[in-house]
């Protein structure tokens, strides 16, 4: 059904964006935690007064009014990825009993060799 894999199409998209929105927010945590490094550094180096402003103004700083990147990946989660994958499981239970990547079983079963090593159709077949 070329309409469900739309929409799971639109999930793997959906779950590439989650995973940059991790990125973002583990690479935003650890410029945090290098900034705290840099703060220690400036005061080693007699650099107090930067340093001071530094850490004031940009150490635990929020990235979004009122926001650190947890809060935004939790909404994220709440209000957006966890509705759509809801949803994408009630379609494909609905409409083709739960099962998943059916372009792609379709596809494996004309591509792949029957019979021969390696091209088994699924991990139990022993083939």
């Amino acid at each position: 059904m070329a309409a469900l894999g739309k929409l799971s199409e639109a999930l793997e998209a959906v779950e590439a964006a989650r995973g940059f929105l991790y990125s973002f927010h583990r690479l935003s945590g650890t410029a945090d935690l290098t900034l705290g490094d840099s703060v220690a550094e400036l005061r080693d180096a007699g650099h107090t007064e930067l340093a001071d402003r530094v850490e004031r103004e940009l150490v635990g700083r929020n990235v979004i009014e009122g926001r650190w990147t947890f809060q935004i990946v939790e909404a994220y989660d709440d209000t957006y990825y966890g509705a759509f994958k809801e949803l994408e499981k009630a379609a494909r239970d609905e409409l083709v009993g739960g099962r998943r990547h059916l372009h792609e079983a379709e596809m494996k079963e004309e591509r792949r060799t029957a019979g021969l090593e390696h091209h088994a159709a699924t991990p139990d077949d022993g083939t």
